[in-house]
């Protein structure tokens, strides 16, 4: 089959699948410490199925400015999903295994009210409408240093209810063309930083895990504003779990075993740091991916490349799912499983509406070429196991389910095969996003007359209720339909990790914390809630004390113990200044976030990786 770089909007995941008041719980920092976190535990290794809390033994670059030496193994290819939260030991989880029949959930209704569903839904509602002078200090701080903030979707409730108003407030009194204030996924953050950088910021806040700082600085660097300072909102690490998988040597080993093949890509998730995107280009060719554009990226490479080999990591879950993507497409053809009424994935239909150069044969091949690392996952989408779907399938029949594509298999089906009815969706925060809104927009411009509630289950990190509320109220405001209710109902459990009683114990693995439930309203036996304990290292006070050093340190003229005490907060910076190969590793690790861009922008894997992945150099 011709190869063809196509400029079809299908490419999206997405699209392929779905046609003032503060509270007395505090979702931060505070909370955190009263469960007995600390900054400390939040390096994982994996051990038996589940994460412990010291740092991982890493295929980093060393002393040695070579990415030549490490394990080179070979690694069996195309596991599947080896994670299960089972294997915690009982003595840690016994105690809190229940069932689940109805999950906590918050109904957004007309005139923008919200009314919470149990307690976890209750303690997110509490911060949905922020304090009105916090918002306006907070504000009028951030305009005064001309500092701007971009934010993960996974913030906590608390801080994103507070950046959302900061956003509606400057939109109202500040004469900036955007705000200083951005709340998106991990790509967009690092295009928001540029854009407010060339309005002028002279500081960047990330609000997210270290690779998120990382890549920000990277992208702000490539555009000429490498002079900004990025600041995080710890002076410790901020780890992630699936990042750092990818920081193994059997990482190393499993990339290793492609420099037998004639020709290999290395597809890496962007959750990843610059390191390992150094070590792997130096290794294999290698583009970066989003959850938005994976299945985009793998087509038009397979179509571009006869013969390709794929290698998909870290997320294992990912991996495996875009693998059971393309398998229920191929079953849905044009002799398969198809419900009454519904297309089949045909050879026409996949030359429509997944890319103009596949077909039911070239889809084949592309399925069988995908080798997926075997052992990442992200702590927080592990947790929607099969005791959830279960719940699902039983409790919530009618309503929508989106899914990341990172959430374990289970979880992921009952999502793709609502998706293939346009009751669901799976893809990425945003995916999951525009789908909310879109079917909230469906039923708000109906002109219905009797009352309807939209059910939606939401399969990612519970911090993304925020911008889903956001959008909810402006579409039901709009439209003035005060018939249209959306209920998010969130399959979790109010706690994403607990405390193990005598953590030098044996019996837990010497953990001081282990991921699972706490017990009470919402829990699941198959995991915890999906709050990121990452992300939420990130809080309101830590914050405010980040922008106070950058005003002191303005107020000094970028002089005394804040100048040096704010170098703690800066991004990771491991790999500048080091060589891999006689190649600076900056220059490597940047290389595969500069090809998808450019396939972002072409939709054609770029004439420099196409050569390399040929042989070329």
């Amino acid at each position: 089959m011709m190869s063809s770089c196509s400029s079809s909007s299908r490419f999206a995941t997405a699209a392929v699948i779905s046609a003032s008041r503060r509270g007395p719980m505090k979702i931060g920092k505070s909370m955190m410490q009263q469960r007995g976190l600390t900054s400390t535990l939040f390096r994982h290794r994996n051990i038996g199925g589940t994460f412990a809390t010291s740092s991982p033994k890493r295929f980093g670059m060393g002393n040695d400015e070579s990415a030549e030496s490490g394990a080179r193994s070979p690694f069996a290819s195309f596991s599947y999903p080896i994670m299960n939260t089972r294997a915690l030991s009982s003595a840690a989880t016994a105690a809190f295994d229940q069932s689940v029949d109805v999950f906590p959930s918050l109904v957004i209704g007309a005139n923008g009210t919200i009314e919470p569903q149990g307690s976890f839904a209750e303690a997110q509602a509490q911060f949905l409408e922020p304090d009105e002078d916090e918002v306006k200090t907070l504000s009028e701080k951030l305009l005064s240093v001309n500092m701007g903030i971009v934010a993960h979707y996974y913030m906590d409730v608390e801080l994103q209810g507070v950046l959302t108003a900061v956003q509606k407030e400057q939109q109202l009194t500040s004469n900036k063309k955007n705000p200083t204030v951005a709340i998106a996924d991990s790509l967009a953050m690092g295009d928001y930083a540029v854009k407010m950088c060339e309005e002028g910021a002279e500081a960047i806040a990330c609000l997210g895990v270290d690779f998120m700082s990382e890549s920000v600085a990277t992208i702000m660097a490539r555009n000429g504003f490498g002079h900004v300072p990025v600041y995080r909102l710890n002076a410790n690490p901020i780890g992630c779990s699936l990042a750092e998988s990818a920081e193994r040597e059997s990482y190393r080993a499993w990339l290793n075993t492609a420099k037998n093949d004639a020709s290999a890509l290395h597809v890496v998730y962007i959750n990843t740091s610059l390191e390992t995107k150094a070590v792997s280009t130096s290794i294999v060719p290698t583009i970066t991916c989003t959850s938005s554009n994976v299945l985009a990226t793998i087509l038009q490479a397979s179509s571009q490349i006869p013969d390709l080999k794929i290698l998909y990591g870290p997320d294992t879950y990912m991996g495996d799912n875009l693998v059971t993507m393309i398998d229920s497409i191929l079953e849905h053809g044009k002799d398969g499983q198809c419900a009454a009424g519904e297309e089949p994935w045909d050879d026409a239909r996949i030359a429509r509406d997944l890319h103009p150069a596949h077909d039911t044969a070239s889809l084949k091949r592309l399925r069988d070429s995908i080798d997926v690392y075997p052992s990442g996952n992200c702590v927080v989408h592990h947790m929607f196991g099969a005791e959830v779907v279960s719940a699902v399938k039983r409790n919530y029949d009618d309503a929508y389910v989106t899914a990341h594509l990172e959430v374990p298999g289970e979880m992921f089906e009952i999502a793709m095969e609502k998706s293939l009815a346009d009751k669901g969706v799976v893809g990425s925060t945003s995916d999951i996003l525009k789908f909310i809104s879109r079917k909230v927009a469906e039923a708000a411009e109906d002109n219905a007359t009797e009352c309807r509630r939209l059910k939606f289950i939401l399969g990612t990190e519970a911090g993304m209720v925020t911008s889903i509320v956001k959008s909810v109220r402006e579409i039901l405001g709009r439209t003035g339909n005060d018939k249209i209710e959306a209920e998010i109902v969130f399959p979790v459990s109010s706690d994403a990790v607990m405390a193990a009683d005598g953590s030098t114990d044996q019996s837990t693995g010497g953990l001081a914390i282990v991921p699972g439930v706490a017990g009470g309203e919402g829990c699941s036996t198959a995991g915890g809630c999906a709050t990121c304990p990452f992300m939420k290292m990130n809080d309101l006070d830590a914050l405010n004390d980040v922008v106070d050093m950058v005003m002191k340190q303005k107020a000094n003229g970028g002089a005394g113990a804040e100048a040096a005490e704010l170098k703690a907060f800066l991004p990771p910076n491991r790999v500048q200044g080091k060589m891999i190969g006689g190649v600076s590793a900056v220059e490597l690790g940047s290389e595969p976030i500069l090809f998808m861009r450019q396939f972002m922008q072409e939709k054609c894997l770029p004439e420099a990786l196409v050569k390399k992945i040929n042989g070329g150099i």
